[in-house]
């Protein structure tokens, strides 16, 4: 009986494919159990199950070697949770099944099924997922295999970079030019056409065609132009004179519609508003005038003691601001349609400058950032955040400041400096970062204006030259997607000067 026992035994060894039951556990059946017991019952007696699962810590003759846990090493192990080796193992598993024709029909709505339960197509799940960042080397580390594997960027992957010329693209003569810091002589319409103040006269120079232009004269000899400004639409022009009038000419017909007389002083500042004209002068007013009607001047605003040099409406047009030779920058509301009163309150008045406010500009792209530069007692760029009421950005720029303009294409700040320099800057914005410096002029920058595209800046000096410069070119890829997104948008209802 014995016998039979021990040949049945010998038999079972023999069947490979029956299981073992009287062989010793797996590794992974024993760590599975430990484990198990480890989580079910505390203390010691999960300490006990492990101690007895856990294989010998040494083999005879060998080193244990552990995984090095300090920072410095440059391996890799990825992370893997269960959901993703669940994944994992499905996809390989998929691999090895032959391809169904009859389910061809229904992967729109496995894919749907999918994207439910899993968030995301099981197709294009990935069976290994490297999460994290790597550790960093400890200082002094030398990879052996930096050379080998370094990368070396080709011309076509090097970026290109921006080539911004020192010398002035065009040279025009400003002959009789005033040098007056507190004027504003030059300007730029959205038609592409440069109006400049030469003593009594108005020249316009159209820069698409290379024509130059006499727009008018004034009557008397000693009189002079003290401002310019072009209306939205580039039709019709504002010139502020120095017998305290404010004139509009129709620029395509060469007609002098209408002068406007209101002030006590030379206009030395104008900024339209739609229908609105606001001019600034030497006694301290400012005065808004509605073209439309018989009856022009509407408001008066009366909050600085000398001169208004300066003068912006912000893009929305709900702000108006100014700067005067009392040191101050105020931030005026739109006036209301009806409006009676003859005074109105500053949304904002700062006093931080130490000298005269004629450069002023708004931010195109940011409508309640204003940035404002002092004079040779000053010097310093100032940007101003009006909702806030704070100065968030200060720059000595070492020179008197007399223009400022935001260029839009690069995102840059542009400033006219008088003494000392006599120069143009292009500053980065916000950080104030110097990006070049203009030179060129061989006396003090009184003003500078940007053409329509944001190209091309132009700059009159006392040296009575305008100088062109083309310093802010945008990439080709960038200007013919400009371009579409223009022609799509929706053309502006132009109002006509009565």
């Amino acid at each position: 009986m014995a016998q039979f026992v021990f040949e049945n035994d010998i038999h079972s060894i023999l069947k490979l494919d029956m299981p073992i039951t009287n062989a010793p556990m797996a590794r992974w059946q024993r760590k599975a159990s430990s484990s198990n017991t480890s989580a079910l019952t505390p203390g010691k007696t999960a300490n006990m199950s492990q101690s007895l699962s856990k294989t010998p810590s040494k083999t005879p003759g060998k080193s244990k070697k552990q995984t090095p846990s300090k920072m410095g090493g440059d391996r890799f192990i990825p992370t893997r949770n269960s959901k993703q080796m669940d994944v994992a193992s499905f996809l390989l598993s998929k691999e090895n099944e032959p391809m169904d024709t009859n389910t061809a029909g229904t992967s729109e709505s496995q894919k749907a099924w999918s994207m439910t339960l899993n968030g995301y197509n099981i197709d294009d799940a990935k069976i290994l997922h490297l999460g994290g960042k790597p550790l960093n080397a400890p200082e002094g580390y030398q990879n052996n295999l930096k050379v080998l594997y370094s990368q070396v960027t080709t011309p076509a992957s090097t970026k290109k970079t921006r080539y911004i010329s020192s010398t002035p693209d065009r040279i025009l003569d400003a002959p009789q030019l005033r040098n007056d810091f507190y004027l504003n002589l030059l300007d730029w319409s959205s038609r592409n056409v440069l109006a400049v103040a030469l003593h009594n006269s108005v020249y316009l120079w159209d820069a698409t065609q290379g024509d130059i232009t006499l727009l008018m004269n004034l009557e008397s000899e000693e009189d002079y132009i003290c401002s310019l400004s072009w209306t939205k639409e580039g039709s019709y022009l504002a010139i502020g004179t120095s017998d305290c009038k404010v004139q509009l000419w129709d620029v395509d017909n060469q007609k002098r519609l209408r002068s406007m007389a209101s002030h006590t002083a030379r206009v030395g500042s104008l900024s339209w508003n739609d229908h609105v004209l606001s001019s600034g002068s030497r006694s301290g007013h400012i005065h808004h005038h509605d073209v439309r009607v018989a009856d022009h001047h509407i408001f008066t605003l009366t909050g600085h003691s000398q001169e208004v040099c300066g003068l912006k409406w912000s893009p929305d047009g709900r702000y108006l601001a100014s700067g005067g030779n009392d040191n101050l920058v105020c931030v005026w509301p739109r006036v209301q349609e009806g409006s009676v009163s003859n005074d109105s309150q500053t949304v904002r008045c700062w006093s931080e400058h130490q000298g005269a406010v004629k450069a002023l500009a708004w931010c195109p792209w940011q409508p309640n950032i204003l940035a404002s530069g002092g004079g040779t007692s000053d010097r310093h760029i100032r940007i101003w955040n009006v909702n806030s009421g704070s100065c968030f950005t200060s720059l000595d720029t070492q020179s008197q400041i007399s223009s400022l303009v935001f260029a839009p294409n690069y995102k840059e700040l542009v400033s006219a400096h008088g003494y000392a320099h006599n120069n143009v800057t292009i500053w980065k914005y916000p950080s104030l970062t110097k990006v070049a410096e203009l030179n060129g002029h061989e006396d003090r920058v009184l003003s500078l204006t940007l053409s329509p595209d944001g190209s091309t800046v132009a700059t009159v000096a006392g040296d009575e030259t305008i100088r062109l410069w083309k310093s802010f070119e945008v990439d080709p890829v960038q200007k013919k997607a400009k371009e579409r997104v223009a022609k799509t948008s929706n053309s502006v209802i132009h109002q006509s000067i009565r």
